[in-house]
């Protein structure tokens, strides 16, 4: 990786199954916050409006891949 992409951070010390959820009251959050290269950082929290964990991993992936091909963008 080019050391002036953004990058997302991870506040878990490893890769576990759930990492950027979060059960808020029984639904489902994704939290991310992407490094940018200016050292800034832009946090990014979504209601995944799931209360099934299956289904919010599905969905956190899905976004994650999604934000990961808009990161150039979100340095702009």
């Amino acid at each position: 990786m080019n050391i002036n992409q953004p990058q997302i951070s991870r506040r878990q010390k490893n890769d576990g199954p759930n990492h950027h959820l979060w059960n808020n009251h029984g639904t489902w959050w994704l939290h991310v916050t992407f490094h940018l290269p200016d050292g800034t950082a832009k946090r990014h929290r979504t209601n995944l409006k799931t209360r099934s964990l299956a289904e919010a991993r599905g969905k956190r992936d899905r976004l994650i891949a999604a934000f990961t091909e808009s990161l150039p963008s979100l340095a702009a």
